[in-house]
């Protein structure tokens, strides 16, 4: 056969190829079947194949080609590069590059000097890397280049994600491993070997780039898929990845059940604004019941446990303003600050938020510098003066995101003057200068229906007015007495009453961003 070319594989090549062949075609339904029974996309869909030059992301490029007629969608092809290896990282992207040239589709590419970027932020290498990979993707979707970002995580991805939470320490969330749907991100071969993908692509005569760091066991990840999951299918359970995925699907499922509950419950009790929530501790500890708190009743609080501590963990991450991690030691922490700790004590959490224990309630605050305890930590402080000569006047408060409006008006009001529902100051009995500021310690106010003077902090704690929520709370001054603080009647010193000839109104709006 020296020397002869040969137009056909020989009969022996034919059988050996045969399996293959099948399993090409069985590995074609099965995506088809995943991508169509779990709606990942939709007819005339425009989809970016995120390709890093591997083998797994190679044939995932592979088999939507074959399949984009079926599905009705438009392909293209994604690659971010790392900046991590030099060269080989630039020869990926060109190897990619050339790949989307040889199908006829568009090409899309980032790079970013990630661990420049990881030294900068002190943050771990690999995640450093997910986060700029996937921030990449949701700005191809969110600026319409593409309407789902397909990602070609395996069943062996899977295997080794659930096994690495597990080593670090996981809940049932852990236990969910990769999922197959998170916004724009499809993973249409969760359930799909690795072994399978370079058969497939052995069988086409397809090359691919080998990363050298999937292979460097200095590294977690790459221990697990080189020692551990091997040690275990060959000494333990031959099918221990499919049990695992399984797993990972079975704990979604749930988690997805108990989060659904969480939510319900946590619009039926929680109070809620974009930087804080509060929860009664009865509804918190009993979310089923509407009865108070009772620190004896521990039968029933064990029973709901899950679910007080998936409901401190949605409120956390409903308000947090920055990237932290609340962990089970932080959700533990709240609890117990429920139990037993004292009116007033507060914890910092993960985020930029702080939870503090008011009465018989918890209140989670979104709060620049959360848990530093520092001489900077201080309260919003403002001072401006007010000049009414012109009639009014109108005082913009950037440190509260606020405009005041103090107007004059006839006294007593005009028919349709509304002005009776509002604090209304006698014009003449106010004394300059006045002075709109942040309340401070030791200031005090006579509202009109108290019988007498009491301390601002005094009224705002029976108004349970939070901590947070007092920070640079505005009143008004009269030569230096309050005459007006935000949420109490006037001062009675400076009321208007039935001998008042003209009255000032005070309104408060937000700065409209």
């Amino acid at each position: 056969m020296t020397g002869r070319l040969l137009t056909e594989p020989p009969c022996f090549f034919r059988l050996a190829l045969l399996p293959y062949a099948q399993m090409n075609r069985g590995l074609t339904s099965r995506i088809l079947a995943t991508v169509e029974t779990d709606a990942m996309v939709r007819a005339g869909e425009r989809v970016g194949v995120a390709v890093s030059g591997g083998a797994d992301s190679v044939a995932l490029l592979l088999l939507l080609l074959e399949l984009r007629e079926k599905l009705g969608i438009v392909l293209s092809v994604v690659h971010f590069n790392h900046k991590l290896r030099g060269k080989a990282s630039d020869a990926d992207e060109k190897f990619v590059a050339k790949l989307a040239v040889k199908h006829g589709l568009e090409f899309h590419s980032a790079s970013a000097d990630v661990a420049k970027k990881a030294k900068k932020e002190r943050a771990n290498l690999e995640d450093a890397a997910r986060r700029a990979r996937y921030d990449y993707f949701r700005s191809l979707a969110e600026s319409r280049v593409c309407g789902r970002i397909a990602v070609a995580h395996t069943a062996d991805d899977q295997a080794e994600t659930v096994l690495a939470h597990l080593l670090r320490g996981t809940g049932l969330a852990g236990l969910g491993g990769i999922h197959p749907r998170v916004g724009p991100v499809i993973r249409p071969l969760l359930s799909v070997r690795r072994n399978e993908v370079r058969s497939f692509l052995r069988a086409r005569k397809q090359t691919w780039r080998e990363d050298a760091t999937n292979r460097d066991t200095k590294r977690m990840r790459a221990r697990i898929r080189k020692k551990l999951l091997p040690l275990i299918e060959k000494q333990f359970q031959p099918a221990i990845v499919q049990h695992l995925t399984t797993l990972a699907e079975l704990a979604r499922e749930d988690e997805a059940f108990l989060d659904a509950i969480a939510e319900e419950r946590m619009y039926a009790l929680v109070q809620k604004s974009s930087r804080r929530a509060r929860i009664r501790m009865g509804d918190l500890f009993q979310p089923w019941k509407k009865e108070e708190f009772n620190t004896e009743d521990t039968e029933s609080t064990e029973k709901t446990k899950a679910l007080s501590k998936r409901m401190v963990r949605r409120m956390v991450e409903s308000i947090k303003t920055r990237a932290g991690q609340l962990g089970a030691g932080h959700v533990d922490a709240v609890l117990q600050l429920a139990h037993v700790g004292q009116n007033g004590n507060s914890l910092p959490l993960p985020g930029g938020v702080e939870v503090r224990k008011e009465r018989d309630a918890l209140v989670f605050q979104a709060v620049e510098n959360a848990g530093v305890r520092t001489s900077q930590s201080t309260p919003r402080k403002y001072e401006y003066k007010i000049d009414l000569a012109g009639g009014g006047a109108e005082v913009s408060v950037a440190e509260l995101g606020c405009v005041f409006r103090l107007r004059v008006i006839d006294w007593p009001p005009k028919r349709g003057e509304t002005s009776r529902d509002r604090p209304v100051l006698d014009r003449d009995r106010l004394r300059f200068p006045m002075v709109l500021r942040n309340w401070r310690p030791g200031d005090r106010l006579h509202p009109q229906d108290h019988r007498s003077a009491h301390k601002l902090k005094r009224l705002l704690n029976e108004k349970r007015v939070s901590r947070w929520e007092r920070d640079g709370w505005p009143v008004l001054t009269s030569g230096g007495v309050l005459a007006w603080a935000r949420g109490f009647p006037v001062a009675a010193e400076f009321a208007a009453n039935e001998r008042t000839r003209a009255g000032i109104v005070i309104a408060e709006e937000k700065i409209e961003r």
